[in-house]
């Protein structure tokens, strides 16, 4: 593929449901964490874990910790900040394809990471895959306190990025793209829909193809 092929200075990729899929992994390490230290009120399934992928801190004790009452947000935030080490032993399930389409892409368009995840979530990411090598920055929500939105323009910025594309798989993705001012490729293989986004991809490696043929 030449220099020429794309038009696109930057890819800047969504995490879990994207790249990979951690339900597992993450039930797993919250159930660690719920029946050690908080009764073990409410034992989270991969189910349930993969319908609140994306959301922000505050909108997963919403959702799943409302057992706790008024400590939801709290007990929710320790599963969520002791998931790190979980994830850092056990890792979760790359999707096939991934570290051929990052070798592909290297070197003529920068890749990224954005996601509302938990500060050193990515780190673990990259630590446990090896793809440190091919990702030249990223943001999560949980070093910034900031909007995905706004993490994804924070990248844009800092990169001087000038025709950057997001991909996603949820129409928070999709929405989150809209308000940076980013096209929005859906990679409907993850967790959640979109409406008429910019491209589908139903593999990562697919990207190559909506990239050339898009020019988004």
């Amino acid at each position: 593929m030449g220099d020429d092929a794309l038009l696109c200075d930057g890819v800047i990729f969504d995490l879990d449901g994207t790249l990979w899929d951690s339900c597992q992994s993450v039930a797993a390490s919250w159930a660690e964490t719920l029946a050690k230290n908080h009764g073990a009120l409410y034992m989270p399934t991969e189910e349930d874990v993969r319908g609140i992928m994306g959301m922000t801190e505050v909108q997963i004790a919403e959702t799943l910790f409302s057992a706790y009452g008024e400590q939801a947000l709290p007990v929710c935030r320790d599963c969520i900040q002791r998931e790190n080490a979980y994830i850092a032993a056990h890792g979760a399930r790359l999707y096939p394809g991934v570290e051929e389409l990052f070798q592909a892409l290297e070197g003529i368009c920068g890749l990224y990471i954005v996601s509302n995840c938990q500060q050193g979530y990515i780190e673990c990411f990259l630590d446990y895959t090896g793809f440190g090598k091919y990702i030249r920055d990223y943001e999560c929500s949980g070093a910034t306190g900031l909007s995905k939105a706004e993490n994804i323009r924070l990248v844009v910025r800092r990169n001087e990025l000038l025709h950057p594309v997001y991909v996603g798989d949820t129409r928070m993705d999709q929405a989150s793209a809209a308000a940076a001012g980013l096209p929005f490729i859906h990679a409907a293989y993850g967790f959640g829909s979109a409406d008429k986004p910019d491209g589908v991809i139903y593999a990562p490696l697919e990207l190559l193809d909506r990239l050339r043929e898009n020019h988004v």
